[in-house]
């Protein structure tokens, strides 16, 4: 166990930290014992447990007197089915760890778990049928299982909304001190402020020391840092003292030089004895998922990063979904098209589908479709506006855009003006899902990593869409869609697609 130097303070005994009690080991060391936590989590896992149980017990109530209703069974089968399923169900939940507070209200993992942990519950029923000679009904378990499944997504997704809420309000949060150089900490404690739902706060951050003067850009992240009032509490050998003093719920290390295997096993013993989790941000914090695994390499622990899958078998078939897809989605919304394209012609003189040149997939350009949404003028009237761009470096974008039509206005709020892009879909030159389309004049600007996007077609929406749009900052922006380069699978696209819906509805960043 590291040994953890307290600051000098007035002698008048030790104080309590916030959250905890304070108690005197040996001289020279200053041990933090955990308070009892009424954590969220503590909650939270009720509610969870409660809605569960609401779930699997209504499923296989249902499913029995469906099934069961007009034919007489004997005692110990009822009891079978009424009890030993619900606890066989609730086993295989808590067996599949889907009541941990690191798989609850975010991600997809909970889900996933949720999803084994029903399927194996099918799998034991089956099998102990089998061998046992049970005589349980199909019927029954092929009704409550599949009920009750959806049962348990819909609850748990339904909680977690309500925890994001409460987030969103300041409630429930966790406290969280980021540790590294400044340029990382400062892109660290702008994504925690903008992803609110997730419950941190960055309560300080400690640095790179800096005895010999600050340079420009480490004296502008420190009044950035300041404007959103986050403090300095330190030094990066200061981390594992100020962590511990504050009393903080979880620490963030980035990837730098000084925080190495030694630095972060110091660190990680001084925080054994609170209640604080430690979190340690990899080089490679863009590629994720099944690229990423821990594999032994001559005795040593590392880290394999599997090379994207952008060719072959894959992309054939998700062109081979988006089309499919953009077929039935075009046939579906075939009145909303008809009727969106009265109301722009009626709305203002010119044509319904406005065509302009985007690059595509290896820097081949197309013509993406849109429902027009401005003047006929609008692109000549472009060089009165552009230094009143309101957009990033690289991107024009103004809230109050004087050449955007009444009809206009209302289309870009809800994107409904991107729907004619379902035809480039279907046509192979854009996915459903992708990074967003650019223009030449971007791609002439584009640096190697930029050009990195061209390698998979544009997307009718991506994660650019679902984390702000056109309020993202240019580099923002890129780091999104080259996440999405580096991680695509068909699992990413349809999160993607599912948190759309959302996006759009609140609008955020639309104009």
């Amino acid at each position: 166990m590291t040994t953890v130097v307290p600051r000098p303070a007035p002698a008048r005994g030790p104080e309590p930290l916030r959250g905890g009690a304070v108690e005197h080991g040996s001289p020279g060391r200053l041990r933090r014992v955990a308070p009892p936590r009424t954590h969220w989590t503590t909650v939270y896992v009720r509610r969870v447990v409660l809605a569960d149980a609401v779930a699997v017990l209504g499923a296989t109530s249902l499913a029995y007197a469906l099934r069961f209703a007009a034919v007489p069974t004997e005692t110990w089968q009822d009891l079978l089915l009424l009890l030993g399923v619900p606890a066989l169900w609730f086993s295989t939940l808590f067996a599949n760890r889907t009541y941990e507070a690191r798989f609850l209200g975010l991600g997809s993992e909970e889900y996933g778990r949720v999803v084994r942990a029903s399927t194996f519950t099918l799998a034991m029923l089956a099998t102990g049928s089998w061998a046992f000679q049970l005589d349980i009904a199909r019927g029954y378990v092929l009704f409550a299982l599949p009920l009750g499944t959806a049962g348990l997504l819909v609850l748990r997704y339904l909680n977690r909304q309500v925890l994001h809420a409460q987030r969103e309000r300041g409630l429930h949060t966790q406290t969280l001190v980021v540790a590294g150089h400044h340029e990382g900490v400062l892109g660290v404690v702008r994504q925690v402020r903008r992803a609110r739902y997730h419950g941190m706060v960055v309560v300080g951050v400690c640095l790179p020391d800096a005895r010999g003067g600050r340079r420009g850009e480490e004296a502008f992240v420190l009044a950035q840092l300041a404007e959103m009032g986050v403090p300095v509490l330190g030094t990066l050998e200061e981390l594992a003292e100020t962590s511990v003093a504050a009393g903080v719920d979880a620490v963030a290390v980035l990837p730098t030089p000084e925080t190495d295997g030694a630095f972060l096993r110091r660190l990680g013993w001084a925080l054994e004895e609170t209640h604080a989790d430690l979190f340690v941000a990899p080089a490679v914090t863009e590629v994720v998922g099944p690229r990423v695994a821990i594999r032994p390499v001559c005795g040593l622990p590392l880290l394999h990063l599997e090379r994207p899958e952008m060719t072959g078998f894959r992309r054939l078939a998700k062109g081979t979904v988006d089309r499919l897809a953009a077929a039935v989605a075009v046939l579906l919304l075939a009145p909303v098209l008809l009727l969106i394209a009265l109301a722009v012609k009626l709305d203002s003189r010119g044509p319904v589908l406005f065509r302009q040149e985007r690059v595509g997939l290896e820097g081949r350009t197309f013509g993406m479709l849109k429902f027009r949404s401005m003047v006929v003028d609008a692109e000549a009237r472009l060089r009165e506006l552009v230094s009143s761009s309101e957009g990033n470096a690289v991107l024009f974008k103004m809230k109050d855009d004087p050449r955007v039509t009444r009809v206009g206005r209302v289309l870009r709020r809800l994107s409904l003006d991107e729907l004619p892009q379902l035809l480039n879909v279907l046509v192979g030159q854009m996915s459903l899902v992708g990074p967003r389309p650019p223009l030449a004049r971007e791609v002439a600007v584009y640096g190697d990593d930029a050009r990195r996007k061209l390698l998979v077609k544009p997307g009718l929406t991506g994660l650019w869409q679902i984390n702000g749009r056109s309020d993202l900052d240019w580099d923002e922006s890129l780091r999104l869609d080259l996440r999405y380069v580096e991680n695509w699978s068909f699992a990413f696209d349809f999160m993607i697609l599912w948190k759309t819906v959302g996006a759009v509805v609140r609008s955020k960043g639309a104009y």
